[in-house]
């Protein structure tokens, strides 16, 4: 009776955070990010690409964007004619930009983003957990095959076969789970994994890493106890500048919130620009050594 109580509870939350990763659909950016008509034509008008990037930045003026191309130009999606918010992509399959996009996966054939990341995480740790435990289920039963003790042939087979199947996913999953664990604790996404995101002072890969607290809050939200269900646990969040951070704003966000809505995130890098205290004190710490 136990056993068949702790199979259940784990396959409705096997089917529950998967069914959520499937049905929770991506977030695309708001109608602000949006070129307008009259910007859409100045834009396909000019041929220039110098002058094509000063539009594309007087756009950008209004709208809390701090990441960048790789030639330092604003982020601009051609086919849906829209300033990219940051950590914002364009997926070739969903053929929409996707907030915080992580990656389009193909077991849920949906867009892993800032919508579902949550249930995609949960979903890769209950099914870990489900092969786990029927793998440990069905192990004692292989070794009575192993001695012997089985007569029936079909029994067997079902006993080979869900031993082989479970270790196989087992395998494979605990590699993707620790890897975006791994990723989790570091607030980056797959594809800032593989590409940094750049901003103003240049490509830096741990622009949005507020340290592993705070990088977990910033995927299952402050409220601790719902953060193994797949329900959405975000506090919601007012990181939504219209203008560029003070100083004194950007040290007094309210960090261990939530992502806000998709189109702005806290940044380390930010904060560091606009406080000239917080970006001098390694030379001061370098200055101390010499002095000492």
């Amino acid at each position: 009776v136990a056993y068949l109580i702790i199979f259940h509870i784990l396959f409705v939350l096997f089917v529950w955070t998967y069914w959520k990763s499937i049905f929770t659909l991506p977030v695309q950016p708001g109608k602000k990010y949006h070129m307008s008509y009259a910007d859409k034509e100045r834009y396909e008008n000019e041929e220039r690409p110098e002058v094509q990037r000063q539009i594309l930045a007087e756009i950008a003026r209004k709208l809390p964007v701090y990441t960048r191309t790789g030639n330092g130009g604003v982020r601009f999606c051609d086919r849906c004619q829209l300033i990219k918010p940051d950590r914002c992509h364009h997926c070739s399959v969903c053929a929409v930009c996707v907030l915080k996009m992580d990656h389009h996966c193909p077991w849920v054939n949906n867009c892993i983003g800032f919508s579902n990341y949550k249930f995609f995480l949960l979903f890769l740790a209950y099914s870990l957990l489900y092969c786990l435990y029927i793998a440990a289920t069905v192990f004692k039963y292989f070794i009575k095959y192993w001695t012997g003790e089985l007569t029936n042939g079909r029994s067997k087979f079902h006993i080979l076969f869900l031993l082989f199947v479970a270790v196989m996913f087992f395998v494979s999953l605990m590699f993707l789970f620790g890897y975006h664990c791994w990723l989790v604790s570091r607030n980056r996404s797959t594809l800032e994994a593989f590409s940094a995101p750049v901003f103003q002072n240049g490509p830096d890969k741990n622009g949005f890493n507020l340290g592993f607290v705070k990088n977990l809050q910033q995927v299952f939200g402050e409220e601790k106890k719902l953060w193994l269900l797949p329900i959405a646990s975000r506090t919601g969040g007012s990181c939504h500048p219209a203008e560029p951070l003070a100083a004194s704003q950007c040290l007094s966000l309210p960090f261990p919130r939530s992502q806000g809505d998709g189109h702005f995130f806290p940044m380390r890098a930010l904060c560091e620009a606009q406080n000239p205290l917080l970006a001098n004190e390694e030379q001061w710490e370098d200055d101390g050594i010499d002095e000492e």
